[in-house]
């Protein structure tokens, strides 16, 4: 009784990362292609990530390989990309140990990127907000588990030659199989920051 308090208590202290919460669905029908097609600029482009846990935070890159988004009339209307997973890469450790974190979210306790190596996000469906926000629902699949999910993008450019957008959202990662809890005096947070920055050109 006593352990299962005291985990209970780690558990709560365990706060996610600051972040919206993505609304979370089963996978739905990928938006049909519709106006002109950007390449997304892999130089540009980037998955920020961030993991809470009791005593801190882990931070880092992974990198976006390739994809595509349509264009019509100055709007998002589709598109997708893939994320090398085996790029994972932390920010604020040095030396052995960031070795050994990135190995262990390459592992299967994590993302098991020797059976995933991948994940993909496409694109379902967008609704315009406000000015220069949508909302954009699509595919994210990891691990092979695909989830639709729903989130607000800022928009700094959109226009058939040139898209530069933002987004900043949560996902619970057990939607995805990733359950790992982590150690009993150290508890992880259940949800995972995602802040995507896409750019695609002509």
């Amino acid at each position: 009784m006593l352990f299962g308090a005291t985990a209970l208590f780690l558990a709560s202290c365990a706060g996610n990362p600051e972040g919206k919460r993505a609304e979370t669905t089963d996978a739905a029908e990928v938006a049909e292609t519709a106006g002109a097609e950007l390449a997304i600029d892999t130089t540009q482009s980037e998955v920020r990530w961030e993991g809470t846990k009791v005593t801190g935070s882990h931070y880092g890159v992974v990198k976006i390989t390739d994809g595509k988004l349509f264009i019509q009339n100055d709007g998002l209307t589709g598109g997708e990309f893939t994320i090398d997973l085996n790029t994972i890469e932390d920010q604020d450790l040095e030396g052995e140990y960031k070795g050994k974190l990135e190995g262990h979210l390459k592992g299967a306790d994590f993302f098991d990127v020797e059976k995933h190596p991948e994940a993909t996000f496409a694109i379902t469906k967008v609704t315009p907000e406000e000015a220069n926000t949508v909302n954009i629902a699509g595919n994210l699949t990891i691990r092979g588990v695909s989830k639709n999910i729903s989130f607000t993008a800022d928009i700094a450019e959109s226009s058939e030659s040139k898209f530069d957008g933002k987004a900043d959202f949560n996902i619970a990662r057990e939607d995805w199989g990733i359950v790992y809890a982590g150690q009993a005096d150290d508890l992880i947070s259940k949800e995972i920051n995602f802040k995507i920055h896409l750019v695609a050109q002509k």
